[in-house]
């Protein structure tokens, strides 16, 4: 009887320590080990405006298809740039044209003796000339710029990636300069894990991290670098510039939370990357 007695109470004094020891671990783990729930898959979005404006007259991708660097995304109605071209085309023939005439005139009168052309008029011919060749040029110029707004009537893909949220249909009016499509780089997707200020001395760049997707998926990187600043929405700047000081003061002080960016260098075989979702993000510090 007194040995079951003491063999329970050694058991319990036991798991007791246990349970402190492991409470321990996993305090020690939560307050000190650089790792953070709040992590955000993120890539770049190029979004994709067109140089020219006009109707949008064919339109070959759909939403969330992928395509590559250089495949055509949208074609603007050419007539109007067409027309501008065969108009440029004929004011270069023009300014050609004139330009002849004005150098043959200015080689006739310096051939002519000083008694029979005035050496003012000669010098007017010449002038004439050179402006003529200026103005052969101007025309080029815009013969270059029609031929390149013609081109640019056909919107290509900047680079490989997925078409996203497409809401511009056929027959829709593209302005110049206006986004109308955008697409997501399928070679730039990297995480931003938000660490707590107070795990940052334990973050260093080039540690190794595991990244553990809310679908399952788990991601290996590293650390490519560390935010250097955050906003300060306690300090803002007044109109003159002078710093605005809360008059309160919250005693309750919370760690803030910095970006660290990790670059992914591994992705498991069929696992679908996703700009905005959320992960759990763990840091490995090197030794």
């Amino acid at each position: 009887m007194i040995i079951r007695k003491i063999f329970g109470i050694v058991m319990t004094a036991l798991i007791f320590g246990a349970a402190i020891l492991i409470g321990r671990v996993l305090w020690v783990h939560y307050m000190d080990q650089p790792w953070t729930r709040d992590g955000r898959v993120r890539a770049d979005v190029i979004n994709v405006a067109p140089d020219v404006s006009g109707a949008v007259v064919e339109m070959p991708v759909i939403d969330n298809q992928f395509v590559h660097k250089g495949d055509l995304l949208m074609q603007i109605d050419p007539a109007h740039y067409r027309i501008a071209v065969e108009q440029a085309k004929a004011n270069v023939a023009a300014r050609n044209a004139e330009l002849r005439m004005r150098r043959d005139d200015a080689a006739r009168r310096a051939d002519m003796d000083n008694e029979v052309v005035s050496k003012e008029s000669r010098d007017n011919a010449t002038q004439a000339a050179s402006g003529a060749a200026a103005n052969l040029q101007q025309a080029q110029a815009a013969l270059d710029a029609a031929e390149l707004n013609l081109e640019r009537t056909k919107v290509f893909a900047p680079v490989d990636g997925y078409v996203t949220n497409l809401n511009t249909h056929r027959g829709d009016y593209a302005t110049a300069g206006s986004a109308k499509l955008a697409i997501v780089d399928s070679h730039s997707f990297w995480v931003y894990g938000y660490f707590e200020e107070t795990k940052l001395p334990h973050v260093r760049v080039g540690d190794k991290a595991e990244m553990r997707l809310m679908s399952g998926g788990v991601l290996k990187g590293h650390v490519q670098s560390i935010s250097r600043g955050i906003y300060d929405r306690d300090n803002p700047e007044s109109r003159e510039l002078l710093a605005d000081v809360n008059p309160t003061f919250n005693w309750v002080r919370l760690a803030q939370r910095v970006p660290v960016r990790i670059r992914i260098d591994e992705v498991p075989q069929g696992l679908i990357l996703a700009a905005g979702t959320t992960c759990t993000v763990t840091v490995t510090p090197s030794s």
